[in-house]
């Protein structure tokens, strides 16, 4: 066999490996390939250089069409924010980027350690006594956290508030259809009858940017002896009461706000946050912090009610992944912004929505129909909003999302901090309006 460089494999190692495999070389191995096949004559060019090849690949890449977007209004569920240079740093690492599930802790210290302070600060975060390594994504965290609540209160009837976006309660669809849960519309239910329930979901921030009075609704379920599941937007937490001061029970987010790249809708990372008493119902995994023989700090799965390998049908959830790796990037973001990193982005985005909505307001045809929001507000049009995005899209920038009824005509805007002040006036004079 040719030795290759990035093969480090010795001669004994092959011939060892071989014996194994009882056969006595690699050409053994190829005898169902035709022979003719086996080393066929290639018409290839002469070989480039790094150099040559690099330029090679500008050259092909100049007929690619690029929008040069300069700024984006969309939101809906994924967000533009700034990600620190430390994320794409720390990500790249070795360790973290070929690191899997973490079952032997003496080999597995680095990606315990971050699965323990990704829980330690989301839970500061959202002032919830317990978060879990981490979910598939946002949707699929409220969805587990609606079965979480069934199997709590032993009742399946889950009310859903409508605040909670269409697309997240697709997933609890396919996720309820086999557990015999009964899905119930708020507006259809009287919470002040003799029925019980076994949890209400509600969205605030919630699907239009409206900020709920999950108290109130707090007050509502519990009255029913069920629990309250808030699915909120992490970024908002660093400016709103965060659901450990709502009286919430289990609370759920989408973590990619918190340093995750959109990357054309994933891989995210969902967020799952409870009251220590309900821990024993908890899917996913819980990571500990410990010490070692030699009184070492040190890392473990504490707690794995989740497991399929363990319990099998029983268990708690079949979830399978922690999307460790996203996780690392939420934990590297949280560290290096910190609480008051969080706070100046919160109103940041805050302040920037409001002023920008305003002027929308006042330009003809456009009326803000959005109240009480936190980033993300509507704008309700008599102009066509196809034209509207065309001439934004002309001008390198993204618009907002259409959510027109049969009504009328709306639009959905968001706005982080990667919206300067500079943008948002040149886009309310595009769309000839006056700014300051």
């Amino acid at each position: 066999m040719t030795n290759f460089p990035y093969i480090p494999s010795t001669e004994d190692d092959k011939q060892q490996m071989l014996k194994t495999i009882g056969v006595n070389s690699f050409e053994e191995l190829l005898i169902d390939v035709p022979k003719k096949h086996l080393q066929p004559t290639l018409n290839l060019k002469e070989a480039l250089s790094e150099q040559e090849l690099t330029e090679f690949f500008q050259l092909l890449s100049n007929n690619n069409f690029s929008s040069k977007t300069i700024t984006s209004y969309m939101g809906g569920g994924a967000y533009n924010h700034y990600i620190p240079s430390t994320v794409k740093a720390m990500i790249q690492r070795g360790e973290f980027l070929t690191s899997y599930t973490p079952y032997q802790p003496e080999a597995s210290q680095g990606t315990l350690q971050v699965g323990f302070e990704f829980q330690s600060m989301i839970a500061q975060l959202f002032d919830m006594e317990v978060c879990n390594a981490g979910m598939y994504d946002g949707p699929t965290a409220l969805a587990e956290a609606a079965l979480m609540a069934c199997r709590i209160k032993r009742n399946n009837n889950v009310i859903i508030h409508e605040s909670v976006s269409e697309k997240t309660l697709d997933v609890l669809r396919s996720y309820s259809k086999w557990q015999d849960i009964n899905l119930f519309r708020y507006n259809d239910v009287n919470l002040q009858d003799d029925n019980e329930y076994g949890c209400l979901l509600v969205q605030s921030p919630n699907y239009i940017g409206e900020i709920e009075d999950v108290e109130k609704l707090a007050e509502e379920i519990h009255n029913r002896n069920g629990l309250i599941i808030q699915h909120t937007y992490p970024i908002s937490l660093g400016m709103l009461k965060p659901p450990g001061q709502l009286n919430v029970d289990i609370s759920t987010a989408e973590g990619q706000p918190l340093g995750v790249p959109v990357s054309f809708g994933g891989p995210f990372i969902g967020i799952l946050t409870c009251k220590k008493e309900f821990i024993r119902q908890l899917p996913g995994r819980i990571i500990g912090q410990t010490v070692d023989k030699n009184n070492k700090i040190s890392y473990a799965l504490t707690l794995q009610t989740r497991e399929q390998h363990i319990r099998r049908e029983s268990a708690t959830s079949n979830i399978c992944t922690s999307t460790q790796l996203i996780g690392l990037m939420v934990a590297v973001y949280l560290a290096t912004m910190g609480p008051e990193g969080i706070k100046s982005i919160a109103e940041t985005c805050y302040h920037r929505a409001h002023y920008f909505a305003e002027k929308l307001n006042n330009i003809e045809g456009l009326t803000l129909i959005s109240d009480n929001f936190f980033n993300e507000f509507v704008i309700e049009s008599e102009i066509d909003l196809s034209k509207i995005n065309k001439i934004l899209q002309e001008n390198n920038i993204e618009g907002g999302i259409d959510i027109s009824d049969k009504k009328s005509k709306k639009i959905l805007f968001a706005v982080t901090e990667l919206n300067s002040p500079e943008i948002i006036n040149k886009t309310i004079n595009i769309l000839g309006g006056e700014n300051d």
